[in-house]
């Protein structure tokens, strides 16, 4: 059975609180804990495409407000999220590299322009979301660590996140796990209560895929997969932006051995294909890098992650100006460019930093 929890230091209080409501139980039960600790609360959702899945989820949110009598506001954000996050998508498989929209998607969104009218517009004290992970002031900074639900834990998406955003921004869920805010969701009769898990591509909807979504874009581009050792051509492909580093399901080729995709080269349309022990590597370069706080250590250990669903690696990190560069302590499987390398503290797992791998 789950108690109600209260960050560490909290006070109850009549702050205003705007929670982003994406329709989902982990948003609905941000807003309600909020409330149960005291705050004014208001909804705020961004529609993020001209389409009915995005309506739908307005629609969703609108409900789980009027159960829990506060206001509910729609920000339509659907013009730059289209420049920013659905156009980056499909560039980035166009040049060979495996995007992550989530994060983009927040920093450009959820922590922009959300985040900002929350604050500036509607008089909002503290923004907040259904995030798994938990914000800390430690000496006057303000650090992500993870949350209580290990198999929930979002610090991943959250690396692009600095100082301002953080002191002004609450993650109600750290103290639970995704059980006990389901139970939450029920016990309270949210209208979420039943929904599922989100997808990871909110603008690929059911039945599209994002096969489809990306050769509907580019259209069928033949192309040759080599095998990456011996140079020997083992077959033809439809368009090597269908490809991502890594992956073995799907390529169709014949062989006395798994094949996975070990190197794209989308400018001649070239997939390189090899074994599995072809695929792992000692170092990963870091560009775009973003430090969660300011440190003043240029080369530290930590533990890294170059995806999300993969266990964190130690490694030394090497900063430069704007770059990194992450030597693993042992080889690491598919470095994949385009994806985060986000790096934690080897002590307490909290979030130093990240950029795109490239």
């Amino acid at each position: 059975m789950y108690k109600l929890c209260y960050s560490e230091g909290m006070e109850i209080s009549r702050k205003k609180a705007v929670v982003a409501l994406s329709g989902g139980v982990d948003s609905s039960v941000t807003a309600l804990l909020l409330q149960k600790q005291g705050y004014e609360v208001e909804g705020i959702t961004g529609k993020m495409t001209d389409t009915s899945a995005s309506d739908i989820v307005c629609e969703n949110a609108k409900r789980v407000a009027d159960k829990l009598g506060i206001k509910h506001h729609v920000l339509d954000v659907s013009e730059g999220f289209k420049k920013k996050v659905i156009d980056y998508f499909e560039n980035s498989y166009a040049i060979g590299e495996t995007p992550n929209p989530c994060i983009v998607c927040n920093e450009c969104f959820k922590w922009g322009e959300i985040f900002d009218f929350s604050i500036n517009n509607l008089g909002a004290d503290v923004f907040a979301t259904g995030h798994y992970a938990e914000i800390r002031k430690v000496d006057d900074l303000y650090k992500l660590y993870p949350a209580k639900d290990e198999h929930k834990d979002q610090l991943y998406f959250l690396y692009r996140l600095g100082q301002r955003e953080l002191s002004k921004t609450l993650f109600p869920l750290h103290s639970y796990t995704k059980s006990e805010v389901r139970q939450m969701a029920f016990d309270y009769d949210l209208p979420t209560k039943s929904s599922k898990e989100s997808q990871d591509i909110c603008f690929i909807q059911k039945p599209m895929t994002t096969k489809k979504f990306l050769t509907e874009k580019f259209g069928i581009r033949k192309g040759v997969f080599v095998d990456v050792k011996t140079g020997e051509k083992l077959g033809e492909h439809e368009g090597s932006y269908l490809y991502t580093i890594g992956q073995r399901k799907g390529i169709g080729i014949a062989a006395p051995y798994p094949l996975y995709v070990i190197d794209i080269d989308a400018k001649n349309n070239v997939v390189y294909l090899g074994r599995n022990e072809d695929n792992f590597y000692t170092e990963a370069n870091i560009c775009d890098l973003r430090l969660s706080y300011p440190i003043k250590e240029k080369e530290f250990a930590a533990k890294v992650k170059i995806r999300y669903n993969m266990p964190a690696q130690k490694a030394l990190v090497k900063l430069g100006d704007g770059v990194a560069k992450i030597i693993f302590e042992t080889p690491v499987n598919s470095v994949t460019k385009g994806q985060a390398g986000v790096f934690y503290d080897m002590i307490d797992g909290h979030l130093i930093g990240g950029g795109k791998v490239c």
